[in-house]
């Protein structure tokens, strides 16, 4: 039976598929790197060293689409299966991976469900613990839209809780591909600011890259601080709690569609009427596609292949 898709009444599209989300990109792609299989795998397969802002800007366009492209939502879901049936190897302990196994497969998607609560809780205004509840149960609908299995998946919210704790505690480890994602000393400038002169960019960059790292320090749980060896007080707290504060009044300011990525804005778009159901889905711009030497390797998302 096929999966039924998130809609507009859901938690998960208040809070997913907003700008500010990016805020715990550095976050999420650590934490997703820190498991030994899907680290090896980033280390062998992906391009991201060499196509950091692009990798990350594309791939959000189906990560979003598997919320909100509506009836198309499972179809999404099954192209970014496709993009990961031939990654896999042996990881550093010599243990074969593979990308779809469902217990690599779904902890990246727990990375996301984790992120949409973090940005919420401190880039949104904060969230209670009904609504981390909700958004559980709708992360379970959400993940059966890639069509996996979904032995892997918690039932229950406390269930996930000790899943979390134990993967944060038990099976995370410090690899190389983690680490990359936090050392932000060579990020090239952003492809989507062309105008900012790259001097500019290379003056900025030092504080840019000591306040992502602070950031995402401060978004770990403590058993993953432990683990790269950071610390975390009371005043680096209070100091992320008042960024948050700022992003949050920062971004009242803007219009509200405007806060939305481009996928989820036409999710939202179709499902108020404004556009026909049968819309073009929102694709990622020429500027985020891969190289043309890679452009037919299946392992890419590249719109009209």
């Amino acid at each position: 039976m096929r999966s039924q898709p998130l809609g507009q009444e859901s938690l998960t599209w208040r809070y997913f598929g907003d700008w500010r989300g990016m805020l715990q990109g550095p976050w999420a792609g650590s934490m997703q790197n820190m498991h030994p299989a899907l680290g090896a795998a980033v280390t062998e397969h992906s391009t991201f060293e060499s196509e950091r802002w692009q990798r990350v800007m594309r791939s959000l366009y189906p990560i979003g689409g598997v919320v909100f492209d509506g009836d198309r939502a499972a179809d999404t879901g099954a192209r970014i299966r496709y993009y990961h049936k031939d990654i896999s190897g042996l990881d550093a302990h010599g243990k074969p991976y593979h990308a779809l196994d469902p217990d690599v497969f779904y902890w990246a998607h727990a990375t996301f469900f984790v992120g949409t609560m973090l940005t919420a809780d401190y880039f949104m205004g904060g969230i209670t613990e009904a609504e981390r509840e909700q958004l559980f149960v709708e992360h379970r609908q959400w993940y059966s839209l890639y069509g996996m299995s979904m032995r892997p998946v918690p039932e229950t919210w406390p269930d996930f809780q000790r899943y979390w704790d134990h993967m944060c505690r038990e099976v995370l480890e410090d690899t190389a591909a983690a680490r990359s994602v936090l050392d932000m000393s060579a990020l090239p400038r952003p492809p989507f600011l062309p105008w900012l002169p790259r001097r500019l960019w290379g003056l900025l960059l030092p504080g840019i890259e000591k306040s992502a790292v602070r950031m995402t320090v401060g978004l770990y749980d403590p058993a993953v601080r432990d683990l790269l060896g950071y610390n975390w007080t009371d005043r680096d707290e209070r100091w992320l709690r008042r960024v948050g504060t700022l992003v949050n009044l920062a971004f009242r300011m803007v219009p509200a569609r405007r806060r939305m990525h481009p996928r989820a804005r036409a999710g939202v778009d179709i499902a108020a009427g404004r556009q026909p159901a049968n819309s073009p889905l929102a694709e990622t711009p020429d500027r985020n596609l891969p190289p043309l030497s890679r452009r037919d390797n299946p392992r890419h998302y590249v719109p009209g292949r």
